[in-house]
């Protein structure tokens, strides 16, 4: 945190001058070769664990503090120090920041959570399981759930010889495909939310696909799982003993949980005129409110949460570090890249804008549902989802009514090809940093896509002829 830190200082010391003049950044002016930071820090996080793994565990953050800089001295250089200036608050105060927050909060708040008793990692259970944080995404978000659910799961699994498959679908599952039916499952369907799309229009129309793609997921599941169970039983003594019925301990935190989710919707449902230009970036009150709120529930958390609890939750802040250094990485070098997509069909990517539209000018389903999936597989799949909306015409009656499959399927696409790789979708990468952290031997970057094209592509493909067509 000290590097994020020393680069934040940096960027306001250097750029505060002129700050609030800067312009938005022109995508259209850009070469494609702004976009190699961005390839590069991705290719770090697929590529160092597996090559240098020691090097990676010790100097990950430097190395997305190098990626970062990589960008943004030659930006300031070719484009003005306020330019780049303005586009680094932006990132931080409008984007990073409350990703951060948020991220934060939910973390803290499910690690102060702990269920007794022994859970035995069965098919059956392991599938249960899957299926209630699945229905926990949509209510109390895909961050929320994958953190609640993600270290039960694994303490339930942790007699199994082979367990990392267990992991992979929870991903599949909890954090993307479970989050497709409201505003607070996913961010893409919130910031949908706060452009006009009715609160329900999303769980009335992407309904079957989701069932589809859930009972499909937890069918292969629960197949996969019992035929590794019968193939290798389980451990002969079990790191978790049996220590009586099921409960909860920490349930102050289940209150703190309601907040968080009552803090995101009200920050969405609340309209104020009342905005704040903090060098360059204008903060609305809404969205202060409820960081700050985040933030007070974070500490609430912490001073009434006992340390027993967080000891028997091996609650550790590594993975929080993790998520937080490399996303800061990402969020910075993926400036050029989200605006060359805005830019449209008169930028660099205007191949990708094109494809989407038939050639009789009407949007063409399968075409969003796929370059919005394969986008949000490795961009965060909010401003992925916000470029496509745009495109598409960018007016929610039209799109709820007259263009719904188009909405439709990129809906489906930002929320369910978030699950192609790890950074696809902020929990991804959070819940393999818990089970990493927690003894799991978790597939890498490559291998986990591996998972993801050998699973979820023909399921998305069988859904294109379906309802995308």
């Amino acid at each position: 945190m000290k590097i994020l830190r020393w680069l934040a200082a940096t960027a306001l010391l250097c750029f505060w001058p002129g700050l609030s003049m800067a312009a938005d950044v022109d995508g259209g002016q850009l070469s494609v070769l702004w976009a190699i930071p961005f390839a590069g820090i991705l290719l770090s996080i697929a590529l160092l664990p597996l090559l240098l793994p020691a090097f990676w565990h010790h100097h990950f953050g430097k190395i997305s503090a190098a990626w970062s800089l990589a960008f943004f001295l030659p930006f300031a250089a070719v484009f003005g120090p306020a330019l780049a200036g303005s586009s680094f608050v932006h990132a931080l105060l409008a984007e990073y920041i409350p990703f951060i927050v948020l991220l934060t909060a939910l973390y803290t708040v499910s690690g102060g959570i702990f269920i007794r008793g022994n859970l035995h990692g069965s098919p059956a259970l392991n599938t249960a399981l899957l299926a209630i944080g699945t229905v926990l995404a949509s209510l109390m978000g895909t961050t929320g759930a994958s953190m609640l659910m993600i270290r039960p799961l694994i303490r339930a699994n942790d007699n199994r010889v082979h367990k990392a498959h267990v992991v992979v679908f929870f991903i599949f599952l909890v954090s993307n495909v479970g989050g497709s039916l409201t505003p607070l499952g996913d961010p893409p369907l919130f910031l949908g939310f706060l452009k006009g799309v009715d609160f329900f229009w999303t769980v009335s129309h992407i309904f079957p696909e989701t069932l589809f793609l859930v009972f499909s997921l937890l069918g292969i599941f629960y197949l996969l799982d019992r035929w590794y169970y019968r193939k290798e039983g389980v451990l002969p003594v079990d790191p978790t003993p049996d220590t009586g019925r099921i409960g909860f301990d920490g349930m102050v935190n289940f209150g703190l949980l309601a907040a968080v989710v009552g803090l995101v919707l009200l920050s969405g449902f609340w309209k104020s005129a009342q905005v704040f230009n903090i060098l360059g970036t204008e903060v609305g009150l809404p969205a202060l409110v409820r960081d700050a709120g985040l933030v007070v529930v974070t500490w609430m958390s912490l001073r009434a949460t006992p340390a027993k609890i967080h000891q028997d939750n091996q609650f550790s802040w590594a993975p929080m570090q993790e998520v937080a250094k490399l996303f800061a990485g990402i969020f910075l070098t993926i400036i050029p890249v989200i605006a060359m997509l805005k830019a449209g069909t008169h930028g660099p990517f205007g191949a990708v804008i094109s494809a989407v539209t038939r050639p009789d000018g009407q949007p063409d389903p399968a075409m969003y549902f796929w370059a919005t999936g394969i986008l949000s597989s490795f961009l965060d799949n909010a401003p992925t989802y916000l470029v496509f909306f745009n495109t598409a015409g960018g007016d929610s009656a039209v799109l709820m009514t007259t263009l719904a499959p188009t909405l439709a399927a990129i809906s489906a696409g930002a929320v369910f090809m978030g699950a192609n790789s790890y950074i696809g979708n902020a929990p991804n990468m959070m819940v393999k940093a818990v089970a990493v952290d927690r003894g799991v031997n978790m597939p890498g970057f490559f291998g986990f896509m591996v998972w993801s094209g050998a699973v979820l592509i023909p399921l998305f493909l069988i859904m294109t002829f379906i309802w995308f067509k």
